[in-house]
């Protein structure tokens, strides 16, 4: 294949939101474009975006002599990190801290946040972008926990924001997510 700078691209979140929240259950979408349903938006992400981290882990194995003879795969972690920035959305808050830790239904009557040390809740999460040309990318994440949370600055003329990295689990085919293109 010849190379060219049209397969080159930057990109840029969805127009509504780029990152969606759903139950594990939920129907995952299986392109890139089209409604999602079952899902809800999580808002804006800080401008850093968002990061995947998805690199083999392995283990050399040396001969007698110091060859390298072998290097068996020892793991493959699938990570996604990004920033929350919408600190007043309650969708944003339940995922952050656990549904059942974070009650009231509009900001005006006041939301409580009860942290926890508990296990994190498993979601689907789908994660929309506009590529070079209007190109649709959605990567989609079966089963995904978030496994870290950054520090939480309160500073004057900054965002409060959310860094999570959220760990994709194998799904019954093996799968850690899925990553749909279409122009």
């Amino acid at each position: 294949m010849a190379q060219t700078v049209n397969y080159v691209s930057a990109a840029k979140p969805a127009v509504g939101g780029a990152v969606s929240v759903g139950p594990t259950t939920a129907t995952l979408p299986t392109s890139a474009s089209g409604a999602v349903t079952g899902f809800t938006s999580l808002g804006y992400i800080s401008e850093d975006g968002l990061t995947n981290s998805n690199t083999p882990e392995s283990e050399e194995v040396k001969a007698w002599g110091g060859d390298i003879v072998l290097t068996p795969l020892t793991g493959k972690p699938d990570t996604f990190s990004f920033t929350l920035i919408e600190a007043l959305n309650l969708e944003v808050l339940k995922v952050i801290f656990g549904s059942s830790n974070v009650t009231g239904t509009a900001l005006t009557a006041g939301y409580t946040v009860n942290a926890k040390a508990a296990e994190m809740e498993a979601h689907a999460w789908v994660v929309d972008m506009i590529l070079r040309n209007n190109v649709a990318k959605r990567v989609v994440i079966p089963n995904g926990v978030i496994s870290e949370i950054g520090e939480v600055t309160y500073a004057d003329g900054e965002a409060i924001g959310y860094e999570i990295t959220v760990t994709a689990f194998p799904n019954s085919s093996g799968d850690t997510h899925y990553e749909y293109i279409k122009g």
